[in-house]
């Protein structure tokens, strides 16, 4: 058994390394990503009764791990060492691909040497709740892989429950590979996992951050149930980069001002002013359409800055269905329009595995691009997170080099 290995290399299939290379986050350090984030050698796991060992080749960015590194909603590390995890770090990564190095003793079905990608989804699988066949996800222990768990994909080696683990796209490299699963699976679960608003055709579906990971897997997903998806983007590369994926149009956010918290009802004036430019935004989704409708789903993560924009807009008995809140948590809704038009705001979190078997099944039958923007090494995790919360990443999703020592590598055409 070697010590360890460099990044950019991997043992022999099933040789475990006794140590590996990780960007770990710690308590004293919280703050800026580009701070928290630092390369550690730290004993390599060994997979649970029901867990999968799996080398990572490469991994993928996503929000949730500017929120680990912050502290902000919470420090995961407080929260996991009082749950009594002997662990004083954080090696988060919501996305990987990979190869099965080791199996749990209970695992079935996956074998060493398996090409794989990793579900977001984590459960325990004895849990009373899971065992009943109701919805995992809403388990009181369901989590988010390498967010609220540790062992996530910003190490060599990463740990996932055997539920998660599903077979790699053989036409994708390592790199595109390990872009889309967690932001893919979540909007699938938003346009697919809530039966009376779930997504058909001829459906309008407005798509917040439509250029972004979700926003990019929303509008492929919507398009292929034969909806019509509508971006909301902060510039016309960026719509014009959604239409390519099969927007039908977009709609550039800078062109209004009344995002955040609208005037209280009792302004008479404030309301008037805000309703005309929520008004105005609706009417832009008319002007896509060529007709006056209003979208039956409307896809969301800012929150804060535009839930009150979203309710408004959104049909006669449509669904908000939201993921996140990247512009804060106090997002405030107008009872009038969201009662006497019947709407829903729905909160989604993750998958369950069959939603997220289904949506990789989508990108191994080749109809869903996952939208590789730019793939950085290994040692650029941090400054990633601090561009992402900065809001100057390239357009689709960013992924990272771990174990593959270039691009281009891991696929068969």
């Amino acid at each position: 058994m070697v010590e360890t290995v460099p990044i950019g290399s991997l043992p022999p299939v099933g040789e475990v390394p006794k140590r590996m290379f990780a960007q770990t986050v710690r308590s004293n350090r919280l703050g800026d990503p580009v701070d928290a984030f630092k390369i550690e050698e730290i004993e390599v796991p060994a997979p649970c009764k029901r867990e999968v060992l799996i080398a990572v080749m490469a991994a993928g960015l996503n929000f949730n791990n500017v929120w680990a590194a912050r502290g902000v909603p919470i420090d995961v590390i407080a929260v996991r060492k009082a749950q009594g995890s002997p662990h004083d770090f954080h090696i988060g990564g919501s996305d990987a691909s990979g190869i099965v190095y080791a199996v749990g003793p209970e695992v079935s079905g996956i074998r060493v040497g398996d090409e794989v990608v990793v579900a977001p989804g984590s459960w325990d699988p004895d849990d009373a709740q899971v065992k009943s066949s109701r919805d995992p996800m809403l388990s009181p222990n369901a989590q988010i892989w390498g967010y609220n768990t540790n062992f996530g994909s910003f190490g060599q080696f990463c740990i996932a429950y055997d539920h998660q683990v599903l077979p790699k796209a053989k036409h994708l490299t390592w790199e595109q590979a390990a872009a889309p699963t967690l932001v893919g699976a979540t909007a699938y679960r938003m346009l697919h996992g809530w039966k009376e608003h779930a997504v058909e055709k001829g459906d309008v579906v407005l798509v917040w951050g439509g250029s972004g990971g979700v926003g990019s897997q929303a509008i492929q997903i919507a398009r292929e149930a034969c909806a019509v998806p509508i971006a909301v983007v902060s510039g016309p590369d960026k719509g014009e980069y959604c239409k390519s994926l099969g927007a039908a149009g977009y709609i550039d956010r800078r062109e209004f001002t009344h995002w955040g918290q609208p005037p209280h009802w009792t302004d008479n004036a404030g309301q008037k002013a805000w309703t005309a430019q929520a008004r105005n935004f609706g009417k832009k989704i008319w002007d896509i359409l060529g007709e006056r409708r209003s979208p039956r789903i409307i896809v969301e993560h800012p929150g804060e800055d535009t839930i009150p924009t979203s309710i408004f807009c959104c049909d006669t008995g449509g669904m908000v269905v939201i993921c996140a809140g990247t512009t804060g948590y106090s997002a405030v809704v107008d009872l009038r329009y969201h009662w006497v038009r019947q709407k829903r705001l729905q909160g989604s979190h993750g998958s369950n595995r069959e939603q997220s078997v289904a949506y990789n099944e989508l990108v191994r039958a080749k109809r869903i691009d996952p939208c590789v923007g730019e793939v950085r090494s290994f040692d650029q995790i941090g400054q990633a997170h601090q561009d992402m919360m900065n809001g100057k990443l390239a357009l689709g999703n960013t992924t990272f080099l771990v174990g593959a020592a270039q691009k281009g590598l891991g696929s068969v055409r």
